[in-house]
């Protein structure tokens, strides 16, 4: 039986309150498209927040995982496009680690891209009146980290489930009932039969 696995973060840097956790708590338990959503909070922490991941990749088979994580710099939904093979760390995290130019998987791809349907997700997103982009980037941070330890899981699997990353806002953009029901939107187009629509998505800088 296929569900939908729906990660977040505990808060970091200090604050008290991490929008992907809330997200992630008030979702898991509820059904998506006919999926059942199990949510589950990360530790802001290199290294065992990919364990816990790899862990709960193991309990059964997924049809969609979708991590979330917080930019707070950001003032939209930013579906995130490429995982980078790299950990280097502006703050250290929550168990004082401080990565500098490291690889998430040693010898692995510079790259990894989202399976997601990015772009019908920022669409459907827009379409709802709510701010979203094709990000080009998830930073080098603990967030980054799990984007591409997953992609990297996602490209040894016979057959993968549909795998990627969403950066929230900050509550002072979005407030939380507003981001549930993004993160229920797009989870509704990462779950529906077909390609992703070609459309602009692009950045200049």
């Amino acid at each position: 039986m296929t569900g939908v696995l729906l990660t977040g973060f505990e808060p970091f840097g200090g604050d008290l309150v991490n929008p992907s956790a809330e997200v992630v708590t008030a979702l898991n338990g509820q059904r998506v498209g006919g999926h059942d959503v199990t949510g589950v909070v990360l530790p802001c922490v290199f290294g065992a927040s990919l364990d816990l991941l790899r862990a709960q990749l193991r309990l059964r088979d997924w049809s969609v995982v979708l991590c979330l994580g917080l930019a707070a710099s950001r003032p939209v939904f930013s579906v995130e496009r490429i995982a980078i093979n790299v950990d280097d760390a502006r703050i250290p995290d929550n168990a004082g680690q401080q990565p500098v130019d490291s690889p998430v998987v040693p010898g692995g791809p510079a790259g990894l891209f989202s399976t997601l349907p990015i772009k019908r997700m920022v669409s459907e997103l827009q379409a709802a009146g709510l701010g979203a982009e094709v990000s080009q980037t998830a930073g080098t941070y603990v967030c980054n980290h799990v984007f591409y330890g997953l992609m990297h899981w996602a490209s040894t699997q016979a057959r993968p489930p549909r795998c990627g990353f969403v950066h929230v806002p900050a509550l002072s953009h979005t407030p939380l009932t507003t981001q549930v029901d993004a993160v229920r939107l797009a989870l509704r187009a990462a779950l529906a039969a077909g390609d992703d629509i070609r459309t602009t998505g692009g950045a200049i800088e």
